[in-house]
C-alpha cells in the first residue's frame, strides 16, 4: 500500500511539472521570445496583425498578400523547423498540411492575388514561382491573379493557400481506337472565314498551353487532335471531346472533304466543271482518296464520304433492300403500257465507282445517296416508263430480254457522264394486271395441254411400236429356234446321207472286190479243177481211160459253171450300174443294206419326190425301202 501511494505521488508530480512547463513555454518562450515550432509535415501560414515601425503599414488597394512586410497575409511561409520573433501578439501562425497531388491527377492553380489578366484573356500566363511554392517570387514576377495556365503534376508541394487555391483534377485519357477533339478556351481569335484555328507546333499535345499561346494559338476549335494515351492537360484551358476514329472498310475508299485551310487550286483541269478538287491540306475535296483503314480525323474540321469501290446493287423493289441502305427509298416502278394497262416491275441496277473517280462523284453530288436520288432513280424510272409506252403488256413480257439489254446500254451511256460505270441492268418480277395475266395464263395452259396431248399421243404410238417390236422379238426367239432345228435336221440328214454315201461307196468297192474275187476264185477253181482233173486223169489214165475222160469232162463243166456264175454276177452288176447310174446304184445298195439290218433313218410317212429327174427313182427307192422294212418286221414278228 505504501508503494502504491508513493508511485501515485510521483505521477502527480510529473503531471504538475509538465503543466507548468507548458505554461512556461507559452508564457515565457512564445510570448517573450516569439518561438514557433513548425512540424515536419506542415507549413506555417503567417498573418501579420500590425506593423510597429516603417512606412509600409498597409497593403495597396486590390492586394491581399503582403510581400514587403505589410500587415495581412504574408507571401512567405514557414517551412518545418524552429522560428523566433513570431510573437503571438503580432503574428498568427496557421499550420497547414502540404498539398499532395495523387498519381493520375493534376493540380489546377487559382491565384488569389497578382496582376490583372489582360482584357480578352481568361487565363493568367505562366511566371517563375517554383511550382507556386514561392508566392513572393510569383508576385514579384508580375504573376496574374485568377486561373493559371500552368498546373502542378503528381507530387507533394508547400503552397501558401492564402495566395493560391489548388483544385485537383483528373488527367485526360484517350482510349484506344479513339481520338480527342480539342477546343481551346483562350488564345487569339480565329481568322476570318475559318471555323478552326491554325496548326500550332511546340505545345506537346496541348500540355504546354503557354507555348501554344506564345506560338499564336487561337481559341476555339483546333484542327489538331490528340491520340490514345494519358495527358496532363489543363481543363480550364483545353476541352477534349473523345470520339471514335474514322474507319474505311475493305472494298471502300474515303473521300475527304476539308472545311479548313487555304483555298487550293483545282487539280482536275478544265474537263471537270462540277466543283473544286484540291490537293491534301487545302479546303475542299481532296484529290487522293483514303484506302481501307482507320484514320484520326477531326469530324468538325473535315468530313469523310465512304464510297464503295466494289459492285454496288441497287433494287427498285418494295420488299428488298441491300445492306448499304442506299436503295432504302427506292420502290417498285409502276409503268403504263401502250394499250393502257398499268403494271409494276422490279429492277436491279449494278454500278461500280472506280477508286480514282470517287472524288469526282463526291465533288459533283456530295454523297452516294445524292447520286442515287439525283441520277439513278430518275434515269432508270423514266427509261422503263418510256419503254413500256411503246409496247403492249404481252409484247413487253415476251421481249423482256431485249428490253433488258437495251436498258443496260442506255443507262451505261448516261452514267459514264457522271464518272460511274454501269455493270448491268436486270429486270426482276413483272406484275401485269390480274385479268390480263389470267387470260395469258389460260392461253398458256391451253397450249401446254395441247402439247401434253400431242406428247401423250406420241407416247402411245411409241408404246404400240414398242409392244409390236417386243412381240416380234419374242417370236424371233421361236423363229430362231425353228431355224436352228431345221438347220440341225438338215445337218443331221446331210450327215446321214454322207454316211450312207460312204457306206455305199464302201459297199460298191466291196461288191467290186467280191465280184473280182469271185471271178478270180472261179478262174482258180476252174484251173484247180482242170489241174485236178488232169492229175486225176493222169492218175487214172492207166486204170481206166474211160473214167478219166468222164472226169475230165465233169471238171471242165464245173469250172465253166463257176466261171459263168461269176461272170454273170459281174455283168449283172455292170448292167445295173449302167441302168441306174453310179450314184443311184450306190444309194440302192445302201438302202438295201439298211433294210437288211433294220436301220430306220426317215419317218414312216415321209415318201416324196422333188418332181425332177430323180423324183420317180427316189420315190421308188422309198417304196422299196418301206417294203423291205415291212418284210423285216414280219420276219422279226414270225421269229418272236
Amino acid at each position: 500500500m505504501t508503494t502504491f501511494m508513493t508511485e501515485h505521488r510521483l505521477l502527480v508530480t510529473l503531471l504538475v511539472i509538465l503543466f507548468f512547463s507548458l505554461i512556461l513555454h507559452r508564457i515565457i518562450l512564445r510570448f517573450l521570445f516569439g518561438m514557433i515550432i513548425v512540424p515536419e509535415n506542415k507549413i506555417g501560414l503567417v498573418t501579420k496583425k500590425f506593423v510597429l515601425f516603417g512606412s509600409n503599414k498597409s497593403l495597396p488597394d486590390g492586394k491581399i498578400i503582403a510581400t514587403k512586410g505589410e500587415a495581412g497575409f504574408q507571401a512567405r511561409t514557414l517551412a518545418p523547423g524552429l522560428y523566433w520573433g513570431m510573437w503571438v501578439w503580432q503574428y498568427t501562425i496557421d499550420m497547414s498540411p502540404f498539398i499532395v497531388i495523387p498519381e493520375g491527377k493534376i493540380g489546377l492553380i487559382l491565384a488569389n492575388d497578382g496582376q490583372e489578366i489582360p482584357t480578352g484573356a481568361i487565363l493568367a500566363r505562366r511566371v517563375s514561382s517554383d511550382n507556386f511554392q514561392d508566392a513572393e517570387m510569383f508576385l514579384n514576377n508580375n504573376g496574374q491573379k485568377g486561373r493559371q495556365t500552368s498546373y502542378i503534376t503528381a507530387g507533394t508541394y508547400r503552397i501558401n493557400t492564402f495566395a493560391f487555391t489548388v483544385t485537383i483534377a483528373d488527367m485526360v485519357s484517350i482510349s484506344e481506337n479513339r481520338v480527342g477533339i480539342v477546343t481551346t478556351l483562350d488564345g487569339l481569335p480565329i481568322s476570318k472565314g475559318q471555323i478552326a484555328g491554325n496548326n500550332v507546333e511546340g505545345h506537346n499535345n496541348f500540355q504546354d498551353f503557354d507555348a501554344f499561346l506564345e506560338n499564336g494559338g487561337s481559341r476555339g476549335l483546333q484542327p489538331q487532335i490528340i491520340l490514345a494515351g494519358s495527358y496532363n492537360i489543363n481543363k480550364w484551358a483545353v476541352q477534349i471531346e473523345e470520339i471514335l476514329m474514322t474507319e474505311v472498310p475493305i472494298g471502300y475508299v474515303g473521300v475527304v472533304i476539308s472545311f479548313i485551310g487555304d483555298d487550293g487550286a483545282d487539280v482536275t483541269g478544265d474537263t471537270f466543271k462540277h466543283g473544286n478538287i484540291v490537293s491534301k491540306g487545302f479546303k475542299g475535296v481532296w484529290y487522293e482518296p483514303l484506302g481501307p483503314g482507320k484514320y484520326p480525323l477531326n469530324k468538325y474540321t473535315m468530313k469523310m464520304e465512304i464510297v464503295p469501290t466494289t459492285n454496288l446493287v441497287l433494287n427498285w423493289a418494295n420488299a428488298r433492300s441491300e445492306a448499304h441502305a442506299l436503295d432504302k427509298n427506292l420502290s417498285t416502278i409502276t409503268v403504263r403500257s401502250k394499250d393502257g394497262f398499268p403494271f409494276n416491275l422490279d429492277v436491279s441496277q449494278i454500278i461500280h465507282v472506280p477508286a480514282n473517280e470517287a472524288p469526282k462523284v463526291i465533288a459533283r453530288f456530295g454523297s452516294m445517296t445524292n447520286l442515287v436520288s439525283q441520277v439513278l432513280e430518275p434515269t432508270i424510272g423514266n427509261y422503263f416508263r418510256n419503254s413500256a409506252q411503246d409496247s403492249d403488256v404481252i409484247s413487253f413480257l415476251s421481249t423482256r430480254k431485249e428490253r433488258q439489254e437495251s436498258a443496260k446500254e442506255h443507262i451505261r451511256a448516261v452514267l459514264e457522264e457522271y464518272n460511274v460505270n454501269a455493270v448491268d441492268t436486270l429486270i426482276g418480277d413483272i406484275n401485269p394486271p390480274e385479268a390480263l395475266m389470267k387470260t395469258l395464263t389460260d392461253r398458256k395452259i391451253a397450249e401446254e395441254e395441247q402439247k401434253t396431248y400431242q406428247t401423250q399421243r406420241m407416247a402411245q404410238e411409241q408404246r404400240q411400236g414398242m409392244a409390236k417390236e417386243t412381240a416380234i422379238a419374242d417370236m424371233q426367239k421361236e423363229i430362231v429356234q425353228a431355224q436352228q432345228s431345221v438347220e440341225i435336221a438338215q445337218r443331221t440328214a446331210d450327215a446321214a446321207v454322207k454316211k450312207a454315201e460312204g457306206e455305199a461307196t464302201s459297199l460298191k468297192l466291196k461288191v467290186d472286190a467280191e465280184a473280182q474275187a469271185t471271178k478270180m476264185r472261179a478262174n482258180a477253181e476252174a484251173e484247180a479243177t482242170k489241174a485236178f482233173a488232169a492229175a486225176k486223169a493222169e492218175a487214172t489214165k492207166l486204170n481206166a481211160s474211160a473214167d478219166a475222160e468222164q472226169i475230165s469232162k465233169t471238171g471242165l463243166a464245173e469250172a465253166e459253171k463257176i466261171m459263168a456264175i461269176g461272170k454273170s454276177t459281174a455283168e449283172a452288176y455292170e448292167l445295173q450300174v449302167k441302168a441306174m447310174g453310179d450314184d443311184n446304184f450306190t444309194k440302192f445298195k445302201v438302202t438295201e443294206e439298211i433294210g437288211k439290218n433294220g436301220i430306220k433313218i426317215i419317218p414312216d410317212l415321209l415318201i416324196s419326190g422333188n418332181g425332177g429327174t430323180d423324183g420317180g427313182l427316189n420315190g421308188l427307192l422309198g417304196m422299196q425301202l418301206m417294203k423291205m422294212l415291212g418284210d423285216k418286221k414280219d420276219d422279226n414278228s414270225s421269229r418272236n
